[in-house]
């Protein structure tokens, strides 16, 4: 299922890193960054997350709530989170539900072979809950600088 700007994002509940439930409807009136990611503690998911938390205090600042999703265990993110001093949430999608919904699992291939995995895509999502953004094959080192240009 592909997601296309204007559309309604797709509810979700889903644990954090301490195990907080979060739903997409509890953001209702922000503005939010839904940003997937294929795993912790990897090269490119570790630049993408610290990238983030740099920019973090910008992100407030124009009233951006950021929450990142993998399909790691909530342990995984635990140790993710402390390893890199991430001050943001990172929600579990063990049940692959959430990426399902949002159409970033998909058949991937790295050194000719293919697997099932996570595609790096982020939505930004309006304050009313409605899809204003896309950003697919997203660039690690600088996706977050990006996202802070298209908003200013």
């Amino acid at each position: 299922m592909k997601l296309s700007i204007g559309e309604k994002a797709p509810l979700f509940s889903l644990p954090d890193q301490n195990s907080a439930i979060h739903n997409l409807a509890d953001y209702a009136g922000k503005r939010v960054l839904l940003y997937f990611y294929p795993k912790d503690d990897t090269e490119g998911c570790t630049k993408q997350a610290c990238g983030i938390e740099e920019m973090l205090p910008d992100f407030g600042t124009l009233g951006v709530v950021v929450l990142g999703v993998s399909v790691d265990p909530v342990k995984s993110h635990v140790k993710f989170a402390q390893k890199y001093g991430l001050s943001f949430t990172l929600l579990s999608d063990e049940n692959k539900e959430v990426v399902g919904k949002y159409g970033v699992w998909a058949k991937k291939k790295f050194m000719g072979r293919e697997y099932m995995g996570t595609l790096r895509t982020s939505f930004l999502i309006s304050p009313e809950g409605v899809i204003e953004k896309i950003y697919e094959n997203v660039k690690p080192e600088t996706h977050a600088a990006d996202i802070i240009t298209d908003l200013t």
